[in-house]
This record gives C-alpha cells, structure tokens and sequence, in this order.
C-alpha cells in the first residue's frame, strides 16, 4: 500500500501525524512525506522521504503575520486560519501535491487537518484520506468557519464540483491522539453527525527520566516550563520566558524551561539556583520526574502532560487551539488555566502552589493517563488504514471498468 503523508511547516500540526506514519512504514508500507520545501530537515529527522511542494514567498507571509500583533486575538486566529492555511498555504501547495497524487499513485492520503492543498488533490482524484487531528474536536468547529471561502476558492482551483469532497477536518477516516475523557464534553464542541474517531496512544510513556546534568540528584520537586517551539521568536510573546524565570526564582521547586530555537537560553542569564534553561530536551524523557508542567496549551504538551499523568498549568499566549486546551484541562480538572500571556504570570507563584498542594489535580491527571493508556497503539490504526484504502481502490477499478 502506498501512503501519501501530507502536512503544513509546522512541528505540532507533523507531530501527530508521525506516530500513525511510522506504524504504517514499520508495516511494510511504502510511506512518502509531502510537505513544504522549508521542512525538508524536520520530515528526513523524523526518518521519511520527502516530496517537496512549495512555500509561500516569505514577503507574503512577513506581509501578514506583521499585520496580527495589533489585532485582537480572535481576529487574528481567524486571518491564520482562514488567509494562511486556507488560502495562502493550501494554494501555494496544490500544484507540487496534485503532481505528486499524478506521479506516485497513492491508496490512501494522511493528513493533518490543515494541509488543504492534499484535501483537495484526494478529492479530484477519488482517493481516501484519513486526518489526523492536532487538537481537540472543538477546534473542528473553528476551522470550518474558517475556510468556508478559502475551500470554494480551492475547489474552482482544483476543478472540483462546488459542495464535493468530505470534511476537511475529518476526511473519511478520523485518527487522534486525544483520549476521550479530555475530548469529550461540553468543550468539544464536535458537530452534529460527526463521524466515529478511532482514538489511539503512541506507544507507553517512558518509564525513567533522563534529565540534564545535576537535575536528577536534586530531591526538590521538578517543574518542566515549556512555551512550545516558536513562542520564543514572535516578538511581544518572547517577554514571557525572563517573566516565567522572575516568577519562579527562589522557590523550592527546581525548574526546566526550554526556549526552543528561536531564544538563546544564554539570553536569560543569570539564572537564579532552582532554574536551569536550554533550547530543547525531549518532553518525554522530562515527564516522568515532573510534578508539575508549565505551558501554553500547545496540542504536544498539553498531550504529553495527559498521557504522563502530570498536572498542568496553562498560560495560552495567541492561538484558537491554546485557549480550548487551556479552558479543557480546567474544566476536566488536570490543571489550571491561568490569564493569558503576560497577564497570568503574575498569578503563576500562587497557581502553582495550588496545583502542587491540593492532591485532587494529580488525582484526576493520574485518572486521565489511565484511560488514555487503554487505548489501543497506534499500530491498531493500521488495519483501518488498510480497510479504507481498499475500498476506495475497489471503488476507483469499479469506476474505470464502468467507463470501458
């Protein structure tokens, strides 16, 4: 079976996508990664072949992301989402994707929800896609508004009927990392008729921590602070890292932060005792050992969190999925949502020993890490993969033999 991957230059929308990825290459299918030309060194890292297709010009882009600091937030996730990925992105994409479904055939195409560019090229040519998700089932709800515009435009581009094609943010097959006690609720917000979602786990958390140099002789509880891997390089969000490190100097807790590539941690310094910064350090090797993660509400930590059975604070800094992971891991009783950027930091010393002193969040994090460790490995997906990519390839030889 050939697997066409597709998905945006972002880390968190490829993340989820990669454990179903592997489980179908470590099966023995053949798997090739579209994305754009500017991932080329995260898709071959993550062991794929890549099939490039282009980015949008950086002074477009520039052009637009300068135009969101001034705007107010719900304005400016609205233009992410519906000028970025729904217009820019996917029309930048259509033609290097659509060559790619023309040259190598696929069975099956697997997506993240906002690569729209693989949507579009599945439906002209009547090949299945499964989606996986990168958030919550709310966050359906807000890319649909989103791209109601941008996807008639992409429709007209790729020669598709008006109206044709299944959801973007479901295809015919729906995967995700979400277990269902977190995704469920009144903030899921997932849409009348919506289809069944096979829910998975990738792999079993790790079972020790491997923690930099000194960090693991220290018996002082240990707080993992993470902002995600580009809050350090977009301007007024950068501030909250020497805020974080003001606010948690002194304490009892000892404190990894990592600032990712795009802040220099060496720009933090002098760093008080209790906090050590770095650019990276793999979220699962710091989980076991943390009583307590600090984020924004990211899709990859606020999971990992979950998956780990650790209590969260979350401090959403800009965009639409950040604010629902926040207001989730609230309702749901893991954590904390505090503020919003700059503003919650503030209130970060006192949550903390909130979350730290009242047993009931490590309780119900440790309930939540159960439930999503029942669930089926991501190697399960496979056989659904499988299954929808033979049918639509029955559907596909009937439809020819039909035409003779």
């Amino acid at each position: 079976m050939r697997i066409l991957v597709s998905t945006t230059a972002g880390p968190g929308h490829f993340g989820p996508v990669v454990p179903f990825a592997r489980a179908c290459l470590e099966a023995g299918h053949d798997v090739l990664v579209a994305a754009p030309r500017s991932f080329s060194d995260t898709v071959g890292s993550a062991g794929f072949t890549h099939a490039p297709f282009d980015d949008v010009p950086e002074e477009v882009m520039g052009a637009v992301f300068g135009r969101l600091p001034g705007l107010p937030r719900h304005e400016a996730n609205s233009i992410v989402l519906g000028e970025v990925f729904g217009r820019l992105d996917a029309q930048a994409a259509l033609v290097g994707v659509s060559e790619t479904v023309a040259a190598w055939a696929p069975d099956v195409i697997l997506r993240e929800p906002c690569e729209l560019a693989s949507w579009a090229a599945a439906v002209a040519a009547g090949i299945p896609q499964v989606v996986v998700r990168i958030g919550i089932a709310a966050m359906d709800v807000e890319m649909t508004a989103a791209w109601l515009d941008p996807l008639d435009e992409l429709r007209a581009l790729a020669g598709i009927d008006p109206g044709a094609g299944p959801p973007p943010t479901q295809g015919d097959l729906t995967l995700s990392l979400v277990p269902p006690a977190f995704d469920n609720g009144p903030a899921a917000g997932a849409p009348p008729g919506s289809p069944t979602v096979h829910r998975h786990r990738d792999g079993s958390p790790a079972a020790a921590a491997v923690l930099p140099d000194g960090m693991a002789d220290s018996d002082a509880p240990l707080v993992y602070v993470t902002f995600g891997s580009v809050a350090g390089g977009l301007g007024p969000f950068a501030a909250i890292y020497p805020a974080v490190v003001e606010a948690l100097a002194g304490r009892a807790e000892q404190v990894l932060l990592t600032c990712g590539k795009a802040l220099d941690p060496a720009s933090l310094e002098p760093l008080p005792r209790n906090v050590r910064a770095v650019s990276w350090w793999p979220q699962r090797d710091v989980l076991p050992a943390a009583a307590a993660v600090i984020g924004h509400g990211g899709f990859g930590t606020t999971l990992g969190a979950l998956t780990a059975g650790v209590p969260q604070l979350v401090v959403p800094l800009f965009s639409s999925d950040q604010f629902l992971n926040a207001a989730r891991v609230a309702e749901t009783g893991v954590g904390l949502r505090i503020g919003s950027g700059l503003d919650g930091v503030d209130d970060l010393p006192a949550a903390l020993d909130t979350l730290l002193g009242e047993p009931s969040y490590s309780d119900t994090a440790a309930t939540m890490a159960a439930d999503a460790a029942a669930l089926a490995d991501v190697a399960a997906a496979v056989e659904v993969v499988e299954d929808l990519a033979g049918r639509g390839l029955s559907r596909r030889r009937g439809s020819r033999g039909a035409g003779r």
